[in-house]
């Protein structure tokens, strides 16, 4: 029985079929290879979960959910050990998965605190080793059912700056984000097409985003990394929209490599950059973010085959950096906010103590 389906928003949207926990296992999408094969990777220790985020098997969303499920499976792990070490026990797993990709640690450490109150919660009742299972997995879920119902919210304010069948361009995978834009669009009545880049190394731009797109109705076209500026003038687009990984407070948008130089060719041709997400107050400038760079053979190579001589190099940092000057403002859950003034964002919600999605 599915804890979540969501018919509008595709196949690899659905929890299931990000990550999951069942009987002393996590199964997770590879989304490496989506949609070119539907396989799973099978983790049967928290550790095996935590090189798999490493490895990019899930992307977008997904590491927020995964965590949550290795979670699962360090519960099951340490299920007869006594209630001082179990927490123990937890405490550094949860380090463990929330490290494994650097420039994302802190939404993970966020997310894995959040969780571990639960635990100690759970611990504190008595509750059964399987009780303690089923309580990380369901608040997994709800944290991940919120972030979707957050990136409605977000997309509403995207919505807002698309003309009536517009045509708009996206960047990589931003999973419930742009999920959150065309349904904001559909309810209007407004069938907008979008671009994607292909999203080298990985291709989540063409195998993922328009994956999604597609499975939603809507009109997706691909295209290569190296052809953003031609097509933004030839096809006329309206709009550059993306996710961040990390808004800093000083409006710097950190997102996967690439986004940068769309944003360059945006400004050239007047065409306005709206980012979706929440500012980080503990990032507060450009200073407190790390750009984690990845294996060089992920750039000598395509979908598992090598295609450089021996001896070419290569170099991979996984994201880059848009300045503030580049972007008009982030959509949030709770209005549009200008990239200078991002600090606004928590004075006029004062109750909130840096939500992270």
């Amino acid at each position: 029985m599915s804890y979540y389906t969501d018919k509008y928003t595709g196949y690899i949207e659905q929890l299931e079929h990000v990550s999951w926990y069942e009987n002393g296992e996590v199964r997770i999408l590879d989304r490496r290879i989506y949609p070119i094969r539907i396989e799973y990777v099978s983790c049967k220790r928290h550790e095996e979960v935590a090189q798999a985020l490493t490895n990019m098997v899930t992307q977008g969303g997904g590491p927020s959910l995964t965590v949550g499920m290795g979670m699962c499976l360090a519960a099951n792990e340490a299920r007869n050990l006594p209630d001082d070490e179990y927490l123990s026990y937890m405490e550094k797993a949860g380090y463990t998965l929330s490290h494994a990709r650097p420039t994302t640690v802190f939404r993970m450490v966020r997310f894995v605190a959040g969780l571990m109150d639960c635990i100690k919660q759970m611990v504190a009742e008595g509750r059964s080793p399987d009780e303690r299972i089923e309580g990380i997995k369901q608040y997994s879920i709800n944290i991940t059912k919120k972030g979707k119902e957050t990136a409605l919210k977000m997309g509403q304010y995207v919505a807002d700056k698309i003309p009536h069948n517009g045509t708009i361009m996206t960047q990589c995978y931003a999973g419930s984000m742009i999920a959150g834009v065309l349904l904001a669009c559909r309810e209007r009545g407004n069938e907008v097409k979008v671009i994607c880049p292909e999203t080298r190394p990985y291709l989540q731009g063409a195998r993922l985003t328009a994956s999604v797109i597609k499975e939603m109705g809507f009109d997706v076209t691909v295209i290569s990394d190296n052809m953003p500026a031609y097509v933004m003038g030839e096809k006329h687009v309206d709009l550059f929209t993306s996710a961040a990984d990390v808004i800093t407070m000083d409006g710097h948008m950190i997102n996967k490599v690439g986004t940068f130089q769309i944003a360059l060719a945006a400004q050239y041709w007047g065409i306005p950059y709206v980012v979706t997400g929440i500012p980080v107050r503990d990032r507060p400038t450009l200073e407190s973010v790390v750009i984690e760079e990845r294996n060089e053979i992920e750039v000598l190579s395509h979908l598992g085959t090598k295609v450089t001589l021996d001896g070419v190099k290569a170099f991979y940092p996984a994201f880059d950096i848009t300045p503030p000057k580049l972007c008009q403002g982030v959509a949030t859950d709770k209005g549009f906010y200008p990239t200078y003034d991002l600090w606004k964002y928590y004075e006029d919600n004062k109750d909130l103590e840096g939500k992270i999605i």
